[in-house]
């Protein structure tokens, strides 16, 4: 078991400083909290993504992220944790749009066709974005604001927690329930 240095009142104070000097746009101390945030940030992103090249991306995007919505945060010292979050939601995201890494031989590739857009392809994307469209449009209006505020508008859950005027905590529970409703509603939906 490897044991962990507790953070002193001065490495407290050292953060709440560069935090709020980071808020107050100072280039220096922001840079500071990078230097001292990116191994962690990385780490989130490697084990979410298993490829190093994705996780550095998703590094830079992840400070990119946190330069512009720095001023949120409230309690300087959530900043390691709110950089976490941040790192996991984007990394997830990520993962998600890959779709699973499958390993393929220089064979196969050789023979793939370099245009992926085929008429068919677009049709079948354009009745899945139907489908969707219509699944939220039988949602609550509740429901269909969380999805849209989280999935189209990207807003962190800190954002959207400002804007419904609720704790972050009952943000997340109305997006897990918004997305088992919206999966009800396409199956019910989808043709037999």
């Amino acid at each position: 078991m490897t044991l962990t240095k507790r953070p002193t009142n001065h490495d407290k104070n050292e953060l709440a400083r560069l935090v709020r000097a980071a808020q107050e746009g100072r280039r220096q101390a922001f840079d500071t909290l990078f230097q001292r945030y990116e191994r962690a940030v990385f780490a989130t992103a490697m084990r979410r993504l298993g490829n190093e090249a994705e996780a550095q991306e998703v590094c830079q995007e992840v400070f990119i992220q946190a330069m512009r919505k720095i001023g949120q945060i409230e309690n300087p010292l959530c900043f390691g944790g709110w950089l976490r979050s941040i790192a996991k939601r984007m990394s997830i995201n990520r993962a998600v749009r890959r779709g699973p890494v499958k390993p393929v031989e220089a064979e196969q590739l050789e023979s793939t066709c370099i245009e992926h857009r085929t008429p068919l392809g677009e049709v079948l994307a354009r009745e899945r974005c139907d489908q969707l469209h219509a699944g939220l449009e039988r949602l609550t209006d509740l429901d269909r604001q969380t999805l849209m505020a989280f999935y189209f508008h990207g807003q962190s859950l800190v954002e959207m927690s400002t804007a419904f005027q609720s704790p972050v905590g009952t943000i997340k529970r109305r997006l897990h329930v918004a997305r088992k409703r919206l999966a009800e509603e396409l199956e019910a939906l989808a043709p037999a």
